[in-house]
């Protein structure tokens, strides 16, 4: 039978109602392995290629051919917004048949919630936060509610594939399987998967079952791409360069800036009016800086305000105000936002998308651009990469276009090897072994220490944690009184503990900055950090306020609006980016390569930057002499490998070398002084890198490297220790090594 005639009748009627001529290839494939097996199931196409439809027109067909005695399928996905999403979407093809669909977290009313304990069934859509606090705070119910629970989905896989919000996921349902006696499949939704064979161990750790990922044909993609590149004054690197083949606008300018603006936001001002946009940039303060300037020119045009802005410091009425008007086909604004739009929440029929400079992942590019492109057109995706123009007396490494390269370099990974950055492995997540402790002592109450460990370095994501780590963290844990040990040798939450876990943000293992919500009398805008002194100004939701008061008991700060630009600040966020990224970027500059989508200006930098490099000796050498007994040195490694190659040269190499004056730009190089030839720093590397020794001694004395969530409350030889083999990237590191000394041989023969 076909897939088609297998589903159910009222599938089969949805389809014709949406007039689908036929499936799609992924419902295709994903029919067949879910209706025919009993595996776990991977399923990996382009964004708007109908993989929800894909996992949930077979989930539905079973289910309603066999009505489950509880909730039947999990639904976890990382954003509210997108659970909101596919909540009307689920309700609409779930009506006819009857089956429950419910929502569970923090926007959801609690007479909701009530009837689904009262009546368990359908389909249940929740986040991983929302699961920790079910999990805690409804544990007896845990059974009833699940006891016949036979799918999970976890959509957005990709984003919890590379921390610990996606080890809290597994943890979880690892945890809800064994409490209420179930085997549910699981199944895994993305649009981006780097090395599925990883993605697939560890969407299937702990069921005792392997996972399928259905073969789809590699369709032909069409992108319509273009990165232009801007300095920050009149003067542009194309002005007088005959740039034959660039690739030329994608479109014509609707609009006219103000003379005085920034050539690169002008350029996006100039090219979003009349149409809907998405503005991506890298970070929350750089959202603000942007939809702040981009507003100032619709009013010095006396136009109106055409821009909104989205991201996580906001309040949720400012970002469903975006969502909404994004959906409307009918509204005509751009949305200037972070990361908090990559996910597949629909927004409608976007136009285009702008990036202003690079993403750090292959991942995040492919996700930002499948934003547009849907109902029939291709994806659009327009780049913008702004400098300040060098100083005269700029050294080597500030002349060359670092997001420049790096954006070709993305590009470049993908059309040429379908590069996309897997899953983080090997990691000693001490953190989150804290934090599911204390969920489950928290939820299961008085538990002997060989009990608690037995459940949880039992879980799948803590297999390279042993039990004499798990036995220093408990000790350590009694001793700062999180856990309390009672007179028959149990283990239960200490007093300390209690009001850690008692605080509504203990569901989430992400870290967070200490915030204060803002208002302005009676709106809430959102979230920031470090409030400025009272009169002084903050910048939010894209407009500048005077703050009035500030509630340091409440956290809270109230102000009103004024004119003007400054700049926000939401808390530090690091880019993790990939060895391959940085490999790539030196090929850039090595190859005489074209690529057909840059523009007049950033063709005409590219070049600039070759020339430099080459004039350099950077095309053959990662060692530069800046004169004297200062150099540049360019690894082209990841974020994580730098790091590691960075403590080798400070902690194992320094005397050796003479170093001093060290700093780095990380990813990108490190500048120092030594005394050694260029013949001696390699020989001195090599040895040391070679060398077996503890990775903890690339950890400096007396340096307790805190990252994640809970770390103040890890013993600091955990720390050090986490942070040393599961955050230092030493394998990493050592390739990197043995490359340059390779290198560097070769060029000398």
């Amino acid at each position: 039978m076909d897939v088609f005639s297998r589903y159910a009748p009222f599938i089969q009627d949805y389809i014709y109602n949406q007039g689908w001529r036929s499936l799609r290839a992924i419902q295709q494939a994903a029919g067949e392995v879910i209706f025919n097996g009993d595996q776990n199931v991977l399923l990996s196409a382009p964004t708007a290629s109908g993989k929800t439809e894909a996992a949930f027109f077979p989930i539905l067909t079973m289910m309603s051919e066999e009505p489950p005695a509880s909730v039947g399928c999990l639904y976890i996905a990382p954003l509210k917004a997108l659970i909101n999403d596919q909540y009307q979407r689920l309700n609409e093809l779930c009506r006819e048949p009857g089956i429950p669909v419910w929502r569970w977290h923090g926007d959801v009313a609690q007479s909701q919630k009530r009837k689904l304990l009262r009546h368990p069934s359908g389909v249940l859509q929740i986040t991983p936060e929302s699961l920790e606090s079910l999990m805690i705070n409804k544990h007896m119910d845990i059974p009833r509610l699940f006891g016949d629970l036979r799918f999970i989905v976890i959509d957005e896989i990709h984003s919890m594939l590379r921390g610990d919000r996606g080890g809290q996921t597994f943890c979880l349902i690892e945890r809800l399987a064994k409490l209420a006696g179930c085997h549910p499949r699981r199944i895994g939704l993305s649009a981006t998967i780097g090395d599925p064979k990883a993605a697939d161990q560890l969407l299937a750790a702990g069921t005792g079952k392997g996972t399928v990922i259905p073969k789809i044909a590699d369709t032909h993609e069409v992108w319509r791409l273009s990165m232009e590149h801007f300095y920050k004054d009149p003067i542009q690197a194309g002005d007088d360069a005959q740039e034959r083949d660039a690739q030329p606008v994608l479109d014509k300018a609707t609009d006219k800036a103000p003379t005085m603006a920034d050539p690169g936001l002008a350029y996006v001002f100039e090219h979003t009016r009349g149409k809907k946009c998405l503005v991506f940039t890298n970070s929350r303060e750089e959202c603000e800086a942007v939809c702040q300037s981009l507003r100032a020119y619709c009013e010095a045009n006396h136009e109106p305000d055409r821009f909104m802005i989205h991201h996580g410091n906001l309040s949720t009425a400012f970002r469903q105000t975006a969502e909404e008007a994004m959906r409307d086909d009918n509204s005509l604004m751009t949305t200037c936002a972070t990361a908090t739009l990559e996910l597949g929440i629909d927004i409608g029929r976007l136009e285009r998308a702008f990036q202003i400079d690079a993403p750090f992942t292959v991942s995040g590019f492919l996700q930002r651009m499948g934003r547009t492109g849907r109902r029939g057109d291709p994806p659009e995706m327009w780049f913008v990469m702004r400098e300040e123009h060098p100083e005269s007396r700029a050294m080597l490494p500030e002349l060359i276009p670092w997001p420049l390269i790096q954006g070709i370099a993305l590009v470049q990974l993908y059309l040429e090897e379908r590069f996309v950055e897997p899953p983080r492995t090997g990691r000693l997540p001490y953190s989150l072994l804290y934090h599911q402790t204390m969920s489950t002592l928290a939820s299961s109450g008085e538990m002997t220490p060989a009990e608690l460990a037995s459940r949880i370095l039992t879980l799948s994501y803590f297999h390279n944690i042993n039990q004499d780590d798990y036995r220093i963290l408990l000790r350590h844990l009694i001793e700062i009184d999180h856990i309390q040990q009672t007179e028959n040798g149990g283990l239960i939450i200490g007093l300390s503990g209690e009001r850690v876990v008692n605080n509504f943000k203990f569901y989430a293992v992400f870290q967070e900055n200490e915030e204060f919500s803002v208002h302005s009398g009676s709106e809430e805008l959102g979230t920031i950090v470090k409030p400025p002194p009272v009169g002084d100004k903050i910048a939010i939701a894209g407009r500048v306020w005077v703050v009035e008061d500030i509630d340091r008991q409440r956290h809270q700060v109230y102000c009103h609006e004024v004119k003007g630009r400054i700049p926000a600040y939401f808390g530090d966020v690091a880019g993790d980016i990939h060895p391959r990224i940085l490999e790539r970027m030196q090929q850039v500059l090595v190859e005489d390569k074209k690529y057909p989508y840059l523009m007049v200006n950033a063709s005409a930098r590219l070049r600039e930057a070759r020339e430099t490099a080459r004039a350099a000796g950077m095309l053959k050498k990662s060692l530069i002499n800046l004169g004297g007994k200062m150099w540049c040195f360019f690894p082209w490694t990841g974020t994580y490998s730098f790091l590691a190659l960075e403590r080798l040269l400070r902690l194992k190499c320094a005397q050796r070398l003479g170093l001093r004056g060290f700093n780095s730009v990380r990813p990108y190089y490190m500048e120092f002084s030594m005394d050694a030839s260029e013949e001696e720093f390699y020989q001195i590397i090599k040895e040391e890198a070679a060398k077996d020794f503890d990775p903890v001694d690339l950890v400096f004395e007396n340096e307790v490297p805190v990252f994640d969530k809970y770390d103040q409350y890890i013993p600091d030889e955990l720390i050090r220790k986490g942070f040393a083999q599961g955050v230092l990237d030493i394998k990493e590191m050592r390739r990197c090594v043995r490359r340059l000394v390779r290198q560097y041989n070769k060029d000398r023969k």
